[in-house]
């Protein structure tokens, strides 16, 4: 997972998106898209939570066996660790972090990545799920899966968001 000061990170939620994983990573580079076999994509919050910066519910994923779960490998360097764990809330204990096997069109690939802890469903933000959808497409996961994403349910907030943070997002 990791070599010559990089590791290899799988996103499969907002950090879908180079522009939002490169806000608090900036050495994020793409490596390739992969998939994880056996566990599916869920939308909620962590535990009592009852706001989040996206208000409404954020990705995560749940062992499930025969589903999928598509995604983007990063590499990115090993002084980013820190801060993608914090972004990811380790510290707080809403995800943890865990190695998983991602399947690639050149060789499966031992990654980093993240499941959340005292898992709460909870539907996702329009913004948010823009955010994933955006990151979907920008990265040309199967169009398949894409309008899976397309098609998730929202809870109609219609506030400010973590998205207004992101600039060139539309580039």
């Amino acid at each position: 997972m990791s070599s010559r000061g990089c590791f290899l990170y799988f996103a499969y939620g907002s950090n879908l998106l180079k522009e939002r994983l490169q806000l608090k990573n900036p050495s994020a580079v793409f490596h390739s898209v992969g998939r994880i076999q056996d566990y599916r994509l869920n939308f909620g919050l962590w535990g009592d939570c009852t706001d989040c910066a996206w208000h409404g519910g954020v990705a995560t994923i749940e062992e499930s066996e025969g589903d999928e779960v598509w995604g983007v490998v990063w590499r990115i360097d090993n002084q980013n660790l820190h801060s993608l764990d914090r972004q990811e809330q380790v510290h707080e204990g809403v995800y943890s972090p865990l190695e998983v096997k991602v399947e690639t069109i050149e060789e499966p690939l031992l990654c980093r990545t993240y499941k959340m802890n005292n898992f709460r469903p909870c539907p996702p933000s329009p913004q948010y799920k823009k955010v994933v959808c955006l990151g979907a497409q920008q990265n040309s996961l199967p169009q398949n899966y894409i309008q899976k994403l397309l098609a998730l349910e929202t809870n109609n907030y219609s506030g400010t968001s973590i998205l207004d943070q992101i600039t060139d997002i539309e580039k």
